[in-house]
């Protein structure tokens, strides 16, 4: 797979100065980014940010104002009875008539594609052989998960496209609909996964791009994203008597240094962490319940995307926090 961020000839899916409105009001604004084959490609940001509207302008479910889409080099508008063959989703709010059994589901959308998947094998994989006979409304959440990724699959799709999938699912069934998506990448299919999740993101995504206020705020892995996080260390201890604020202060790579109830807790790198231990030892303080954890892909979200009491113009190109794409693999270390 080429570097992160870089269109490669393995492009499946292309999306380039994408805009889309509503009232007036820019939803999308300006966004691009390209998906490889094979990937698993996360699409992250606030409630509102444009998500959703930029997954349903490449499921060709929305037509946009101006940029392009490509899916494996078609239009999702004019190409669409094409694309549909080749791109199976699941929708951000999906439901079935109550009464529609899972059989009769997966029987139903079988129909629809010349060459289905095969319904049975697709069920067992899923684990729905034993709710074949049950009602759609009589389904758990994760059972109806599993039943939208079925039918998602069931056209043999070289793509998937899955919009909030484990929202509502409980931490176990959260972590069985991942191993479910890592299965999916793992047979060929390209997974364009849209979630609010930092964790899913993390644990899933071989690349994802933060969408902030309708534009890309950057494009990485999520290693490579949390690696540019203001503080990737965070350093938590009660000192057995109080430091000087003159020697926190002087920590260097310290974010910030915060107190509360006698606890220190400071944001900054392994150079900080290096630096408090040598400040413990010189003056004789103990750190007790000393904790050393990474950032994580949530502290690099909350770096990136807007404070909404932030009054700064979004779109004046002078100032630095605009929200304007930054591609993050492509500047200098």
């Amino acid at each position: 797979m080429p570097p992160a961020g870089i269109i490669g000839d393995m492009a499946i899916i292309e999306v380039n100065s994408l805009r889309k409105s509503y009232g007036g009001r820019p939803v999308v604004d300006g966004v691009s980014f390209a998906v490889e084959e094979g990937e698993i490609f996360g699409i992250l940001g606030p409630n509102g940010a444009g998500k959703t509207t930029t997954v349903e302008c490449v499921e060709g479910l929305r037509v946009p104002d101006s940029g392009t889409v490509k899916v494996a080099g078609l239009h999702p508008v004019s190409d669409h009875a094409q694309v549909t063959r080749i791109l199976g989703a699941q929708l951000q709010e999906s439901d079935l008539q109550p009464k529609l059994t899972v059989r009769e589901a997966l029987e139903l959308y079988s129909a629809f594609y010349p060459k289905p998947a095969d319904w049975g094998a697709l069920a067992e994989r899923l684990g729905l052989t034993d709710r074949l006979s049950a009602r759609f409304g009589k389904l758990s959440g994760g059972q109806k998960q599993r039943l939208f990724i079925a039918l998602a699959l069931i056209g043999n799709p070289r793509i998937v496209v899955l919009d909030e999938l484990t929202t509502g699912l409980d931490p176990r069934a959260r972590r069985d609909t991942w191993k479910l998506i890592e299965d999916v990448r793992d047979s060929g299919v390209t997974v364009l996964l849209v979630t609010h999740f930092m964790e899913e993101a993390q644990h899933l995504c071989d690349r994802v791009a933060v969408i902030n206020a309708g534009r890309v705020a950057a494009l990485d892995t999520p290693t490579g994203l949390i690696s540019r996080t203001a503080s990737s260390t965070v350093i938590s201890f009660t000192p057995s008597r109080p430091l000087d604020d003159a020697d926190l202060a002087a920590l260097p790579a310290a974010a910030s240094v915060e107190q509360k109830d006698g606890r220190l807790v400071i944001n900054g790198t392994d150079e900080t962490v290096n630096a408090v231990i040598s400040l413990l030892a010189r003056h004789r303080i103990t750190a007790e319940r000393l904790r050393v954890v990474d950032a994580t892909l949530d502290d690099a979200f909350l770096d990136l995307t807007t404070d909404p009491t932030d009054t700064t113009d979004p779109t004046d190109p002078t100032d630095p926090t605009s929200g304007r794409a930054v591609d993050l693999t492509k500047q200098e270390a």
